[in-house]
């Protein structure tokens, strides 16, 4: 019985972390290639804003990292966050983005206490 396109698209998925970033989230995917090779897809999915009555829809932009690439794109990454960090000082963690729908309803939330800050993307570069 042959898989669907969707069973082998997930099969190729080796790990994934999702890391939400306002009204965007990233998906960080490893994936592995027909020939066995790991390479890294990144996805950006922002929630677009929709008509009263209709369902969320949401914009997605991919990039591909191959492992030959890693080194160079990890520099490049530290050397602009450094960049940004120079010309701004310490930059504060967004604070967690809630929907519109769900504003109303939560405006009396418990304060959740606050994760300690990371240095750098995501709190893996330092």
């Amino acid at each position: 019985m042959e898989k669907s396109q969707e069973e082998r698209r997930e099969q190729e998925i080796v790990y994934s972390r999702s890391v939400k970033a306002g009204k965007r989230i990233y998906y960080l995917d490893v994936r592995k290639a027909r020939n066995n090779d790991l390479y890294l897809s990144i996805t950006e999915s922002k929630r677009r804003q929709s008509e009263e009555g209709e369902a969320p829809s949401f914009e997605k932009h991919k990039v591909f990292l191959y492992k030959e690439d890693f080194a160079h794109f990890t520099e490049g990454l530290q050397d602009v966050i450094a960049y940004v960090q120079n010309q701004l000082g310490e930059i504060e963690s967004r604070p967690e983005w809630v929907p519109e729908a769900r504003e109303e309803a939560s405006v009396e939330a418990p304060v959740e206490e606050e994760e300690p800050k990371r240095k750098g993307l995501f709190g893996i570069f330092k």
